[in-house]
């Protein structure tokens, strides 16, 4: 099964500063048939203007990972750490038993980033935050594993969940596959480009909810750059 859920239906709202879009349901955003998609809680769609962004504010048992797709973020925890991440990388926050943190955009151009929340396996624990550059010429062709709760994925981003965020960049005419547990749930996003995704045509900046798929082909529509999520 391949829903998609195409961008002009998703939620949202333009707060001037910030102009986002909500996969599943989240702050005045409320729908009940999407809560979530298996372990993933929140997908944010979010353009943050030049010298701005979200002042300190709290969190706890939930693991964050932002993908910047443009521009760049500069992170400041409760922990003491400091970071920028740019266009191509990813950083994790691992909230555990609470964490306080900003993300700002310090750039004199609008940042547009994907957050996504999923649920920790386990709640408690020490927070956590990392940030690491996954060039997007190293995951030409192939989904490359940008975070993971799996302790095999030597090369990602830790984070406490039985969950994957894997990212691609495919080729106009280029095809790729991905396996999946089809007991799984996978939700993919096109952040740049267009695909066919198992016979789906799946636009930028769409999603796509997938479940009872072991094996899906993509082909690139147009030059695209890919995020998808794998959780139980």
């Amino acid at each position: 099964m391949i829903e998609r859920r195409p961008f002009a239906t998703l939620g949202g709202n333009d707060h001037g500063w910030l102009k986002t879009r909500h996969h599943f349901s989240f702050a005045d955003y409320r729908d009940p048939a999407r809560m979530g998609w298996g372990g993933l809680r929140v997908w944010n769609d979010d353009e943050i203007a030049a010298g701005s962004g979200f002042a300190t504010h709290p969190h706890a048992d939930m693991e964050i990972i932002t993908y910047v797709r443009a521009g760049a973020i500069t992170h400041r925890d409760s922990m003491g750490n400091q970071g920028r991440t740019e266009a191509g990388d990813v950083q994790v926050m691992s909230a555990g038993s609470g964490v306080r943190h900003s993300e700002y955009n310090m750039e004199a151009a609008t940042a547009l980033i994907f957050q996504i929340w999923i649920h920790p396996a386990v709640k408690g624990g020490a927070p956590f935050w990392g940030a690491k550059p996954f060039p997007r010429a190293d995951r030409s062709g192939r989904f490359v594993t940008l975070a993971s709760g799996d302790a095999a994925d030597t090369d990602a981003l830790p984070i406490r969940a039985d969950a994957r965020v894997l990212g691609a960049t495919v080729k106009a005419g280029e095809h790729v596959t991905i396996a999946l547990d089809p007991r799984r749930h996978a939700y993919l996003v096109v952040a740049s480009g267009a695909i066919e995704a198992g016979g789906v045509r799946i636009a930028a900046r769409d999603g796509a909810a997938i479940t009872d798929v072991a094996s899906l082909a993509i082909v690139a529509l147009e030059d695209a750059e890919i995020v998808l999520v794998d959780a139980a």
